[in-house]
């Protein structure tokens, strides 16, 4: 456990979009154990056009007895209400968790205590997906929703802001917001995080850092999954695209393309099995992705098109 502090403070900041399950999240933190010597503040930044939420959190604030600072951050653009979560805070130590989800009991402890231990910028906690009982039998099986962070030779080179702490006293976070022009094409966290590591911030992770989620029936679909993972390529063919010359990125696109006819190929070969021939054809989606990134290809948008539109978060 983080040693005391008796003047530290952790913002944990909720970006929101019209969920009603908002109110299922505020009551996990109510119910969270507290790092000793810690002062805990909750910050809601509002995505939708009018401030449609306010009462709703005004409300849960008296009731739960917390600490909430509500701001609308209009309009459906997820950045700008990550940003004025950050302008908002007034803690050194900032933790961000999506509106449909709910933290372990443990969560902040085991966030703050392994940013004690490895002085890390940044430390990401795993979400876990639970499916609806509607949800396809090979997606149940596969866990394709869970998120974790990814390794790259014994490191982790960007992150999410799904369940994360942010220590923002640190050089590399200083003054850093989110990118604007990507609060509707996605992808705003996986590049403020590489710019952060770019910069010199390091990323650690907390496996017991717990937070959950039910995934909607509007996301349990191979289109949604096919459509995330197209996207996240696209982000990083953009990110390892950029300030990069002709012939090499003429090699990145290459490799790419090996690496998604491979994955292709892969699928055939396990077509028996829906569980890994759906993963090795995202996984090749996702590479096409990275190719649709290197060559220049405009990120598709996804979210914010439309009040009706099945997936209503922002993030």
């Amino acid at each position: 456990m983080m040693a005391a502090n008796k003047n530290g403070s952790i913002d944990i900041c909720i970006c929101t979009f019209r969920r009603p399950e908002l109110a299922d999240t505020l009551r996990s933190i109510a119910a969270l154990e507290r790092p000793d010597g810690f002062e805990i503040g909750v910050v809601v930044a509002d995505n939708d056009d009018e401030p449609t939420a306010q009462s709703q959190v005004k409300a849960l604030a008296h009731e739960l007895k917390l600490a909430i600072r509500y701001r609308h951050a209009p309009a459906r653009n997820i950045s700008i209400a990550r940003n004025a979560c950050l302008d908002a805070s007034v803690s050194d130590l900032v933790a961000f968790i999506d509106d449909d989800e709910t933290a372990s009991p443990g969560w902040l402890v085991e966030l703050a205590a392994t940013a004690e231990a490895t002085g890390a910028t940044a430390v990401l906690g795993p979400v876990r997906a639970t499916y609806r009982q509607d949800a396809p039998d090979w997606m149940r099986k596969g866990d394709f929703h869970s998120t974790l962070p990814v390794w790259v030779r014994g490191e982790i080179r960007t992150g999410y802001t799904c369940n994360v702490l942010l220590r923002m006293t640190e050089e590399s976070l200083r003054n850093r917001r989110f990118s604007l022009t990507r609060g509707q094409t996605g992808g705003e966290d996986t590049e403020f995080f590489d710019s952060m590591v770019k910069a010199g911030g390091r990323i650690a992770f907390a496996p017991r850092a717990f937070v959950d989620e039910v995934v909607p029936r509007s996301r349990a679909a191979f289109e949604w999954l096919r459509r995330r993972r197209f996207r996240f390529g696209q982000t990083h063919g953009h990110l390892i695209g950029r300030n990069t010359g002709g012939v090499r990125r003429a090699g990145q696109v290459g490799l790419a393309s090996a690496k998604a006819a491979y994955c292709f190929g892969m699928a055939l070969l396990t077509a028996v099995s829906p569980v890994r021939r759906n993963r090795s054809v995202l996984r090749g989606i996702m590479h096409v992705g990275v190719v649709s990134g290197l060559v220049g290809v405009r990120e598709i948008r996804q979210y914010g098109l439309n009040p009706q539109e099945g997936d209503k978060r922002a993030a």
